[in-house]
């Protein structure tokens, strides 16, 4: 422990509130709340650890802490620290999901839509729908039993939905508003849990099909039946009030925490939910931290009640979240409690086993690549590729790995600009000091690894654009052996090679050659699209009456000269496109196709 550390747990007051560790780099990596930060904060620093907890210890060089009159102003801080900051060891606590709604929308001829997000603007929600699969499955039976509109945009002229009778043709026919109330009343029955007058009149649709000889049609009725019994009563009958809940149960193994949520409305259990993370050291905390930001990003998922097992602080929740909630002592109510932690029990000591080997193929990985180069274990990764043909269309691309997992959202295209012969040295000396002559002026944060796909060449490239800048970060190649398969790590600083095929290095091995195929492949996908915008903008620019505005649309809005060709008229006309002008394209087209034949 350093002085600082020692000199600044000296200093801590036993009041409650929010204390925030901070990195080498000076990130906060985890944020917590306490009842007495002095106990909390120094208990990090004594005794033993294990897992997650001591991989935090290993990286903490400096900490802040803010004072909270109270434990509940402490919980919601720490609520929205977590939010700011995204500290990484508080990475599954911030896993905020915008649960699915059906939605009738409030328009002059209305639709059922999904939608993540409660607005104010007089349509009818109803959920959540913690599974995706199960609204559509509702909205696409609620669509075949009541002709509501199904277009998103009201076309010119009736559809194959008017002809089956699911749908009242507004395209062409005037609909009174007051036509749609009884299907709208009806479906709010019916999403709200009164399933039985819906069932009852396809029985009887059924069954007078079935005498009419309409065999094809009962069918249809029976299988909507089928349907109804399938998705929306396959759930037996848990509370007879009919009152919307959610029911907490949680386990706890070794600091591993899995969250367990069973929705209940209309007195049906319609969903459950299921979350696994680190509680780092106190399990309960971690859990009322976990609730408070389930409910935070959406406050209208919350139900009437919340039922929690009694290790949970009632009234500090109840608080936060301005809800009805309750400990059961006994009957159904305590059942279901007891249900959900029994289903968190399961589901968790199913899941460590997994847990652990994506663990040895991520952070045990990244960890042991940093033990190899002898440097702190390397976070973050940004991994760069090169690629052309015969020297033309040359391209670049980074992705990035976090605790060796890929960054997709980080990842960066390059367009070179200082070659056009192919040079890789050039190209890879051009896209560094693009990226990182970005990373100094935009305080962008740096990686704490650079992998080059390639040798010593690019390697010294690399680490030269690296010093006139100023920057000091590490510099890795990959190497590959007499059969064209990476086998060694080229070390930046000192040029040695290190063998990734000896024993007990399987998971560093494999982990570059995840991050290397990555690159590769984002690199070859940026360089075909690259090539055949260049090959389709060279073709367009033939083409009289086609400009640069023109063939940017062409390009957007099509993709290919074969979508193009295909294209009705009526999307090019949407386009601005004259009947004249269209004819001219796809004439040229047209026969520019038939010479690739």
């Amino acid at each position: 422990m350093n002085q600082l550390l020692k000199d600044k747990l000296s200093l801590l007051p036993m009041n409650p509130g929010c204390y925030l560790m901070k990195d080498a780099k000076g990130q906060v990596i985890y944020v917590g709340k306490a009842k007495r930060l002095k106990n909390r904060v120094k208990s990090y620093f004594t005794g033993s650890h294990n897992g997650k907890t001591a991989r935090l210890v290993r990286e903490i060089v400096d900490f802040e802490y803010i004072i909270t009159s109270s434990e509940l102003e402490a919980l919601v801080l720490e609520i929205n620290l977590i939010k700011k900051y995204d500290p990484k060891y508080n990475i599954m606590l911030t896993d905020d999901k915008h649960y699915p709604y059906i939605k009738i929308t409030n328009e002059t001829h209305p639709r059922l839509v999904t939608t993540r997000k409660i607005k104010k603007d007089g349509g009818k929600y109803f959920g959540p729908y913690p599974n995706a699969t199960a609204a559509n499955e509702t909205i696409r039976l609620l669509n075949k039993l009541y002709p509501l509109r199904k277009c998103h945009t009201i076309p010119k002229k009736v559809c194959l939905y008017y002809h089956i009778h699911q749908c009242l043709g507004p395209c062409e026919y005037e609909i009174p508003t007051q036509d749609y109330k009884p299907y709208i009343e009806e479906i709010s029955r019916f999403l709200k849990g009164d399933y039985s007058k819906v069932k009852a009149d396809l029985v009887k649709r059924m069954e007078a099909a079935a005498e009419n000889l309409e065999f094809e049609r009962a069918k249809e009725y029976r299988d909507l039946i089928f349907h109804i019994e399938a998705t929306v009563e396959k759930q037996k009958m848990t509370l007879n009030d009919f009152i919307d809940r959610d029911v907490f149960g949680y386990a706890e193994v070794e600091g591993r925490v899995c969250v367990q949520v069973f929705f209940i409305r209309q007195g049906k259990v319609i969903e459950r939910e299921v979350s696994i993370f680190d509680g780092i050291d106190d399990v309960e905390e971690a859990v009322l931290t976990f609730i408070g930001r389930f409910y935070q990003s959406n406050n209208t998922l919350k139900p009437k009640e919340i039922f929690i097992p009694s290790t949970l602080d009632q009234e500090l929740l109840s608080q936060l979240l301005d809800v009805k909630v309750m400990v059961p002592k006994q009957g159904d109510k305590k059942e279901l409690v007891d249900l959900a932690m029994k289903n968190a029990e399961m589901a968790l000591n199913e899941k460590l086993q997994l847990i652990e080997k994506q663990e040895e193929r991520t952070l045990k990985a990244v960890e042991k690549l940093g033990e190899l180069l002898s440097l702190p274990t390397p976070h973050r990764i940004e991994a760069f590729d090169n690629s052309h043909h015969q020297g033309m269309d040359t391209v670049s691309a980074m992705v990035v790995f976090t605790d060796g997992r890929p960054d997709k959202k980080e990842y960066r295209k390059y367009k070179i600009t200082t070659t056009s012969e192919g040079d890789d040295y050039q190209a890879m000396k051009e896209v560094i000091y693009r990226r990182y002559f970005k990373v100094l002026n935009e305080g962008l944060p740096a990686p704490d690894l650079i992998v080059i796909d390639g040798g010593k060449g690019q390697v010294n490239v690399a680490m030269e654009v690296l010093e006139s800048l100023n920057l000091s970060i590490p510099v890795v190649g990959l190497v590959k052996d007499e059969k064209h398969r990476t086998a060694f790590l080229l070390d930046g600083r000192d040029m040695e090679e290190i063998n990734l095929k000896k024993k007990g290095r399987a998971n560093v091995f494999n982990l570059l050659t995840r991050i290397q195929d990555e690159v590769h492949r984002f690199v070859l996908s940026f360089h075909h699209q690259t090539a055949q915008n260049r090959q389709l903008t060279s073709i367009l620019d033939e083409i009289p009456g086609i400009g640069p505005k023109r063939k940017r649309l062409l390009i957007q809005n099509f993709g290919s000269l074969e979508k193009m060709l295909e294209a009705d008229d009526s999307a090019y006309e949407q386009l601005g496109f004259a009947p004249e002008l269209i004819r001219r394209v796809k004439l040229f087209i047209g026969e520019e196709l038939q010479k690739k034949q």
